[in-house]
């Protein structure tokens, strides 16, 4: 970011970046080189999906998961993604070589139905193969995010209905959480928290949201929210560590009165909430907040360990 609104991906300025390396369908090129055809279905239509990864000490962390959901939801749209695991792994390994990255990397990887014969809908119309795309940057979360925490502020868009664009898909097509971005950027917040269809609490524009109430942590049902890594391991690690946690429906009122607050993904792990709607998220303190970051930073170093036997 290079004004002063803070968002959950603000990253350490790092002038590496400048000269990266981009995978593109197999070839390794300088970052203004890195281009897709203005054909390609990911560029005209939205239709392809993400996957974003952190690279810590030379491992993709959680990689297994990751790839469960990539490959799952690449499946859901028959989206053939030209690989299988082994092979997306030798990709990102080459990448990373090429780059000289070993830690603080973040990954974007992106899968695209491919470049289209004619600039129409129909996905009969790709006949080229997929396009697979590769962005690694260094980046490192800035400090202010997990001391003074954002802002958040309720939006008018919200997550749709499975049978509309089901929200549990990374997909390219995000306009409507930029819609909701905007929204919140117009309310003077620094990201927008984004009710269900049935107006209880959801998620925000990027990152999946969690509210602390009486020691009590709780979270959305995941019906309308993006299945997230980081949300699934936040959930876990409360349950094994003996801190009650809840997949429920709440309202803003839950949460407006909440002790804290803090939102889970895969680049800023759990960072957290400092007001929403203008009204301060508890006195301050963040004692729940502060032992799930410990619990997730050593699940992290465990994870590292384990794939490196």
């Amino acid at each position: 970011m290079t004004d002063d609104r803070p968002s959950t991906h603000d990253a350490l300025e790092d002038p590496r970046n400048a000269g990266i390396l981009i995978y593109v369908n197999g070839d390794i090129v300088p970052r203004e080189e890195a281009k897709v055809s203005v054909y390609d279905s990911g560029f005209m239509l939205g239709d392809g999906m993400w996957e974003g990864m952190r690279l810590y000490d030379g491992v993709w962390t959680f990689f297994d998961e990751h790839m469960d959901r990539f490959f799952g939801a690449c499946k859901a749209v028959s989206l053939d993604v030209g690989m299988d695991r082994d092979g997306i792994a030798a990709a990102l390994k080459a990448t990373q070589a090429a780059n000289g990255m070993h830690s603080n990397v973040h990954c974007r990887l992106m899968l695209t139905r491919g470049v289209k014969v004619r600039p129409f809908q129909h996905p009969a119309l790709s006949q080229s193969g997929p396009t697979l795309v590769i962005i690694m940057e260094h980046s490192k979360p800035v400090d202010r995010l997990h001391s003074a925490g954002i802002r958040l502020a309720t939006v008018p868009q919200v997550r749709g209905l499975p049978m509309s664009q089901d929200a549990k898909y990374n997909s390219h097509s995000k306009l409507n959480c930029v819609i909701a971005c905007l929204q919140a950027e117009q309310a003077g917040a620094d990201e927008a928290l984004m009710l269900d269809p049935h107006g209880f609490v959801n998620t925000t524009n990027a990152c999946n949201f969690f509210v602390v109430r009486k020691g009590e942590v709780w979270t959305s049902t995941g019906d309308y929210c993006m299945n997230g890594v980081t949300r699934q391991k936040v959930i876990d690690l409360c349950r094994a560590n003996g801190i009650p946690v809840f997949e429920r429906n709440f309202s803003l009122v839950d949460t407006y009165d909440a002790d804290e607050a803090f939102l889970t993904g895969t680049f800023g792990a759990q960072t957290p909430v400092a007001s929403i709607d203008g009204k301060p998220i508890g006195d301050g303190s963040r004692p729940v907040t502060a032992r799930i970051q410990a619990l997730y930073k050593a699940l992290i170093a465990e994870d590292v360990a384990e794939q490196k036997r």
